[in-house]
């Protein structure tokens, strides 16, 4: 079986853990103060806030920009803690559509849902495609809104040659095994604001100004020097990881294009795919399955195809008394069609033609069987 993700640990960052596992320095400490410096220069922000995993950057984030009762507008397909920590925080999500082919917050949509007590718009770069930037810094600039990035899958991803971790307000990412670089767990904060750097910073570590001294509502989301060690060791790896996925992307992308009935993923003019999903949605109508006998049939053959997300946040039993009445169509229709192909950069040659040949199968077999 060809896996859909596989994690990447070299013998230097193995290296790396046993050296702080010896130190006896394991909490938080220097390794962790050289990650967040590290990174926040990779990405081009001035600040960086290393914590426990990426829905702890969320929560953060979240906690350092909302008020119990303001409204924040989240895309309803993406993972749940987008919307849950906006929750966590006595805030509300205000379920959004999403664009069709780039799966990303539709922008125009998120417009219509404002109201007077909308606070913060909180994109995702889902999959590693980069958001409608331009368009949600407008809509933002127009309301007086926050922006939360999340990023959780989008190492890498750039707009218009700028990587996507130096956009205000604040981006959220996860290290978590499948992305496209890990600390086991772990999540990182970047921004450009002092004033939200000083409060995450404070938030991450039981809101402590100083030890023992308390001034806001905070939780231990503080990351350790092992996960930093090995963060550090994949940062320096991370460029040319992508770069693999951009080019087993691409090559999926020529090889599959021309199958009817699949829609591969799109980058916008200026929008450069960090890949760390590939996900293509069936246009189902030309096939006689569902995607889930897809996805089986792909299994079949070797093909470790997966599905994200089966489920748009307002059908989520958590969300669904409150929310289950809205039509979000686009979000509705993509969870029944998606499925995300291998792209990490550990597949060969082989793996990319094996992956190419189970997809145009799988395709045909279930045409005929319409055809009949």
């Amino acid at each position: 079986m060809i896996p859909i993700a596989q994690v990447v640990l070299e013998e230097d960052e193995i290296e790396a853990v046993v050296r702080v596992l010896r130190s006896g320095q394991l909490r938080q400490g220097p390794l962790t103060a050289e990650f967040e410096r590290r990174f926040a220069a990779s990405v081009g922000a001035r600040y960086a806030v290393a914590v426990s995993s990426g829905t702890a950057a969320l929560h953060v984030a979240y906690a350092a920009l909302l008020q119990p009762g303001d409204e924040a507008l989240v895309p309803a397909f993406t993972f749940f803690a987008t919307a849950s920590m906006v929750s966590a925080v006595g805030a509300k999500p205000v379920f959004c559509d999403v664009d069709p082919h780039t799966f990303t917050l539709d922008v125009d949509d998120a417009r219509r849902r404002m109201t007077s007590r909308t606070r913060a718009i909180a994109p995702v770069h889902l999959f590693g495609t980069p958001a409608h930037i331009e368009e949600i810094q407008r809509l933002a600039g127009e309301h007086n809104l926050r922006i939360v990035w999340d990023a959780a899958q989008a190492h890498g991803a750039r707009y218009r040659g700028k990587d996507i971790g130096s956009f205000d307000d604040v981006v959220c990412y996860s290290f978590y095994p499948t992305k496209n670089m890990t600390t086991g767990e772990g999540g990182m904060i970047t921004t450009n604001d002092e004033e939200i750097y000083r409060r995450c910073r404070l938030i991450r570590d039981h809101g402590q100004e100083a030890k023992y001294y308390h001034t806001v509502l905070g939780f231990n989301y503080r990351m350790t020097d092992i996960a930093a060690a090995l963060g550090i060791r994949q940062l320096q790896k991370v460029a040319g990881w992508v770069q693999k996925r951009r080019q087993n992307a691409r090559y999926l992308t020529e090889h599959l294009h021309d199958v009817p009935g699949i829609q591969v993923p799109v980058e916008r003019p200026g929008a450069e795919s960090s890949f760390s999903l590939y996900t293509i949605a069936l246009d189902l109508e030309q096939f006689a399955c569902d995607r889930d006998e897809f996805v089986g049939r792909l299994h079949e053959k070797g093909v470790g195809a997966s599905v994200h997300y089966p489920r748009p946040l307002h059908h989520q039993p958590f969300y669904r008394a409150e929310y289950g009445h809205l039509s979000l169509p686009v979000s509705e229709s993509l969870s029944a069609r998606v499925l995300s192909l291998p792209v990490h950069p550990k597949l060969t040659q082989e793996d990319l033609d094996r992956i190419v040949k189970a997809v145009r199968e799988v395709a045909e077999e279930t045409r005929r069987s319409a055809a009949r």
